[in-house]
């Protein structure tokens, strides 16, 4: 069944549609509403089905958690429905936009907000006597933090390259060229160690 043609909204792709189809009606004439609406890719549904797990696999690396990952996933899906980007390209280019997306929600300092929040409502943000679960914990947040602050570039090669894509794949992903991308992460590699032991 084709969700967007239908309007049926089961399911993460559905739901997915549906916010691009509300954020078109929410305009102010019916008739770019009605164009709006239209301009949502009749093959959405299809590459969010295939692609929606490595997305939000990619984003969790970065963020650290499958909440946000998720949301990153949204927002990553939201902009290739309004993308002329090519279905046969799209594995790539959504594995750099939740990238990137990723990165930019960690430089925005949303997670800090949250964590200030949650400790001034006096939720607990540990876990009594898991000394492990604390260390790991503050561990990856560095990492996550010196990540952060890696040129695009760099930081994408990492996150692209330890969430599994090949030399190849990583090269076509940041248009970077094949030879390159060996470079590129060792650089990033050294930057990242100088940014965690400043």
């Amino acid at each position: 069944m084709d969700l967007v043609a239908t309007g049926a909204s089961t399911g993460p792709a559905g739901r997915l549609v549906a916010v691009a189809s509300a954020g078109a009606r929410r305009r102010d004439s019916p008739a770019v509403a009605d164009r709006q609406l239209h301009a949502v890719r009749g093959d959405l549904e299809q590459v969010f089905r295939r692609h929606y797990p490595a997305v939000v696999a990619v984003a969790a690396r970065v963020l650290g958690g499958r909440a946000e990952a998720e949301d990153v996933a949204q927002e990553v899906f939201l902009s290739f429905g309004r993308s002329t980007v090519p279905a046969g390209e799209a594995g790539g280019w959504l594995s750099v936009a939740a990238a990137h997306t990723a990165l930019n929600h960690l430089r925005s300092g949303r997670r800090r907000s949250d964590r200030e929040v949650a400790v001034v409502s006096g939720e607990p943000t540990t876990v009594p006597d898991v000394v492990d679960d604390v260390l790991a914990r503050e561990a990856h947040g560095q990492v996550r933090a010196a990540l952060a602050a890696l040129p695009r570039t760099q930081a994408g090669a990492l996150v692209l390259r330890h969430s599994g894509l090949s030399y190849a794949d990583v090269a076509t992903a940041l248009d970077l060229s094949p030879g390159s991308v060996g470079t590129t992460l060792r650089r990033a590699e050294a930057a990242l160690r100088k940014e965690l032991h400043q």
